[in-house]
């Protein structure tokens, strides 16, 4: 692999899984784990390895299951992203680190570091542009799901081109749906643009992503609930529904990992009223029939974010919140020279 200065590959079998694994800085440094989203890789956070690394941090970016060059194992989804959070403790174990790690995640990245501190001693959470705490779609502000079988959440809602179109291995942008085009109106602002080689390479891991029931999109569920589709037992998109996922019982942690929140506001993807979300697509009638907000309320994904970062400071939490105007989904690539600074900044005050 061409890459950039400093960053280094590797292959590490697991307990669990083989998982592919980019590194930078000492391995006698302290652990910082960057785990990656929905539909990306771990070469997502290699521009910003080296400039973590430099302060002395053994920063790691592993490919997580069902993306990338780890081992295209099937994700459990009943199990919400506990699989992803029990294969970051088996990478720590097999590469003998025993000190709590730091640890930041990107979009389904956030709840999967969410999760993995509810069971595992923790030195710091960097959330990026969570997933809700409550999950993805179809959920109240009070975190119950709409309806039992988390309908309007899940592999159902994929949208179809979207999905032949990574199958196939598209990297063009004849349509609105192409991997390229989602990449770039949603993934960071649509006014940023990356340099094109380096957009290409991101554009080819998107590609590595294992398609079908197991990984992307997942099982699909029919329901008899608006909007005629629910959450399936396996794939990441059912792990992310609301009837798999909850990390608010971070709220009730007895040691309370100091923890940043870094979001754009102009991220179109967990936003309150996504326009990714079945709720808001109803409200907007782009999906027929739509019962009406107190039946299907479109999810406030940030408000509920908010509500429990709040919740998690008044039970004696330390809560930093950082706000990126104009940036997208991604402030790490859209405002990078701030949220690098920002997470260095964190990083030192709560460095053990």
């Amino acid at each position: 692999m061409d890459l950039l200065p400093g960053v280094r590959a590797r292959e590490v079998p697991t307990d669990r899984i083989r998982m592919h694994l980019l590194e930078a800085g000492p391995e006698s440094g302290p652990p910082l784990v960057l785990v990656h989203g929905n539909l990306s890789t771990g070469r997502f956070y290699e521009h910003v390895m080296p400039a973590l690394a430099a302060d002395g941090f053994r920063v790691l970016a592993p490919d997580m299951r069902s993306f990338g060059r780890s081992e295209p194992a099937p994700i459990d989804a009943t199990r919400g992203l506990d699989d992803w959070a029990d294969d970051l403790a088996a990478l720590l174990d097999a590469l003998g680190i025993t000190a709590p790690p730091h640890l930041a995640g990107w979009s389904t990245g956030g709840g999967a570091i969410a999760r993995f501190a509810l069971t595992r001693p923790t030195a710091s959470l960097a959330l990026i542009g969570p997933v809700g705490p409550y999950g993805y779609g179809g959920v109240r502000d009070d975190g119950t799901p709409v309806h039992p079988d988390g309908a309007g959440s899940g592999a159902g809602g994929a949208n179809p081109e979207f999905v032949r179109r990574l199958r196939d291995g598209d990297t063009g942008t004849d349509s609105p749906f192409s991997i390229r085009n989602v990449m770039r109106r949603t993934y960071w602002s649509p006014a940023f643009r990356l340099p094109r080689e380096r957009e290409d390479l991101l554009v080819e891991e998107i590609l590595l992503t294992t398609i079908g029931d197991g990984g992307y999109p997942g099982s699909a569920a029919a329901s008899q609930h608006w909007p005629g589709f629910a959450a399936g037992d396996t794939g990441v998109l059912n792990a992310l529904s609301s009837k798999h996922l909850r990390w608010d019982g971070i709220v009730g942690l007895e040691t309370k990992p100091p923890l940043l929140w870094t979001h754009g506001s102009a991220d179109l993807i967990v936003a309150d009223g996504s326009m990714l979300e079945a709720g808001t697509l109803g409200q907007a009638g782009l999906i027929p029939g739509w019962p009406g907000a107190e039946v299907f309320p479109p999810q406030q994904m940030v408000g509920q974010i908010r509500t429990v970062l709040q919740r998690y400071a008044a039970a004696g939490g330390s809560v930093r919140t950082e706000w990126f105007d104009g940036s997208g989904h991604g402030p790490l690539f859209d405002a990078e020279a701030r949220w690098t600074a920002v997470v260095r900044e964190f990083l030192a005050t709560v460095r053990r």
